[in-house]
């Protein structure tokens, strides 16, 4: 994805051109400024958008700002993309087991890397509308193209390609989401490299590529690439991949991304990267051994960083550290008529938290206590995720040794998917259902599921966490047979049979002899 002054989205192709149109439309000229903004949010992600169109929808006078494009990383370089790609990474990936299902494919059957990308792009400029310049005017928003500043915490300066526009306002949402970091490796700039931002650009598959960072990202686009049939190298500094999920879980994704081709290389020290006439070269440390491997191209995908520069924070009075701005659990700036939300201030850079984030901002800015509807925070927030590898990966709450680091005794039970008929009969049984319950109640305090719809089924315990309910009540749920999400209620059973005491078994036996008397 280009970020060029001119915003021309490469490949300039006709899909991209509507995409442009809607997100950062080449002939839009900003409106007059109409008198003082009930709130102006700067950036136009995920989080300012909900911001914005919420409160417009509520009768608040709203401006939008936005200097890139309109839907932020989600829409044009992270998630939409991001899962257009992995979607037919599966296809191909079915396609070799296809025998298994008495499908037999003759030889000679072609594979497109280019069509997989025109396809991305092409229901990427479908998508593209729900977040157009064009869609936010017709319900409310006044949208600015250009960069905001704050002038002061009341007064903010649009640098826009016609001129320049000054907003006064009563509140503030920043909402400039975050980028992607780019470690300090020897050699690295020198060679060039690839990120989300510009991954999604390319049109031919690299024959070779390294992966820096086996988190979700590059984790999702190291097993894709490998299975559009690229050598794909991944290289981690720490022990194996995904190092924030439980050991067990991580490695049965490990199993299979290593069975599509992967080459793993974790424990990656002394890293460097040169630039030669054949190619990049990488050399790293990996369990005592030496590699020096050459590549067509280098994927960056070791963590996000807050956009927070040019914004004039200082003037409003506005704080901010490495991690990004700095907020209270109101989403309140140092400044308290400021608000941020999304990637720019959380540590849970994802699409949907940058949306619960926004609901708060607008509760706390537009309705306060006393006079509305009582604080919001994000102390209540139950917030689940999902690395959308295969199988997928997707958690909420807390693991076991967040539980044992706050003191909290848990009883942790486990249900593995080879146990459950649907997960055989689709012939995707690798994974298993965790959940940690309180010791002494039966409320759910977290749950990790591996399975191919991992991020389907854990919406079951977000919902039962958020509800204040227990496992009695998916122990009680009736699920339909056969279905994956049968897990979620197997692996309650086990809290549910060990709770089931002998006293228990003994006073039903008591019971029964009496019934038969």
């Amino acid at each position: 994805m280009s970020r060029h002054d001119e915003h021309v989205i490469l490949p300039d192709d006709e899909y991209n051109r509507v995409l442009a149109e809607n997100v950062h439309p080449a002939n839009w000229t900003n409106p007059q400024p109409a008198g003082r903004y009930n709130i102006v949010v700067i950036g136009a992600g995920t989080a300012g958008l909900i911001t914005a169109v919420v409160a417009a929808s509520l009768g608040a006078k709203v401006a939008l700002i936005e200097k890139h494009l309109m839907g932020g990383d989600c829409l044009n370089v992270g998630c939409v993309p991001s899962k257009g790609v992995i979607r037919a990474a599966r296809a191909w990936a079915d396609l070799k087991q296809a025998a298994a299902f008495g499908l037999h494919l003759p030889a000679g059957v072609k594979y497109d890397f280019g069509a997989v990308m025109a396809r991305m792009r092409k229901l990427r400029a479908r998508i593209s509308h729900n977040d157009s310049v064009h869609r936010y005017t017709t319900l409310g928003v006044d949208v600015f193209i250009g960069s905001g500043r704050f002038v002061d915490s009341g007064t903010i300066q649009v640098e826009g390609p016609a001129g320049n526009r000054t907003l006064t306002c009563a509140r503030a949402a920043i909402c400039t989401g975050a980028r992607a970091a780019v470690p300090s490796t020897p050699g690295l700039q020198d060679a060039g490299y690839l990120t989300n931002e510009t991954v999604f650009s390319l049109t031919e598959l690299p024959r070779r590529l390294a992966v820096i960072g086996a988190g979700p990202i590059g984790c999702e686009l190291a097993q894709s690439f490998a299975r559009f049939g690229s050598q794909v190298y991944l290289v981690e500094a720490q022990h194996g991949i995904m190092p924030n999920e439980d050991r067990d879980a991580a490695e049965i994704v490990e199993r299979r991304m290593v069975q599509d081709g992967v080459r793993l290389l974790c424990c990656g020290k002394d890293l460097t990267v040169q630039k030669t006439e054949a190619g990049k070269r990488l050399m790293v440390d990996s369990h005592g051994q030496r590699y020096d491997v050459m590549v067509d191209d280098i994927l960056v995908g070791v963590g996000r960083s807050p956009n927070v520069e040019g914004l004039g924070l200082e003037a409003a009075g506005v704080a901010c550290d490495p991690n990004g701005i700095r907020v209270n659990a109101r989403l309140q700036t140092t400044n308290p008529k400021i608000f941020a939300a999304g990637d720019v201030c959380s540590r849970y850079k994802f699409t949907h938290a940058a949306d619960a984030m926004a609901q708060i901002v607008i509760q706390n800015a537009l309705f306060p206590h006393p006079f509305g509807l009582g604080y919001a925070s994000v102390d209540s927030l139950v917030m689940p995720w999902c690395t959308f590898t295969e199988p997928e990966v997707a958690h909420v709450g807390m693991y076991e040794r967040d539980a044992k680091a706050k003191g909290i005794d848990v009883e942790t039970y486990t249900y593995k998917l080879d146990e459950v008929d649907r997960a055989i009969l689709d012939g995707e049984d690798e994974g298993f259902a965790r959940i940690h319950i309180r010791k002494g109640t039966d409320r759910v305090v977290g749950a990790t599921i591996v399975a191919a719809h991992a991020g389907d089924l854990i919406s079951e315990f977000s919902v039962l966490m958020k509800a204040g309910a227990g496992a009695k009540t998916m122990a009680s749920t009736i699920h339909p047979y056969p279905t994956q999400a049968e897990v979620n209620k197997k692996v309650v059973n086990l809290w549910r049979k060990a709770h089931f005491t002998q006293a228990t078994k003994s006073r039903l036996i008591k019971l029964f002899a009496w019934m038969r008397r």
